[in-house]
């Protein structure tokens, strides 16, 4: 069964980001987002998302090394929303 966090983050990234060729379900949960991805994402995107996150899910993304690990995959990016406290699931 698929996590409808995961599916929903997936979702947020290819619409925020603008991912012509890039379909949700096409995104691995473990798969780097950024780095060496097949996504071709920089630090603008990263921008980018971590505006949109910290609005859509009421979080805060603060040090860039939290925002690395935060952003390494859709995984880890779910489970750093759960665990913040206050977060709008």
């Amino acid at each position: 069964m698929t996590d409808p966090l995961i599916a929903r983050l997936k979702v947020l990234i290819v619409e925020t980001l603008r991912l012509e060729d890039v379909r949700a379900e096409d995104i691995f949960d473990d798969e780097p987002l950024f780095g060496s991805s097949r996504f071709g994402l920089d630090s603008i995107d990263a921008l980018e998302l971590v505006v949109r996150l910290e609005k859509e899910f009421g979080i805060k993304i603060g040090s860039s090394e939290e925002s690395r690990r935060a952003l390494s995959s859709v995984s880890a990016l779910a489970a750093f929303i759960r665990a913040a406290p206050g977060a709008k699931l």
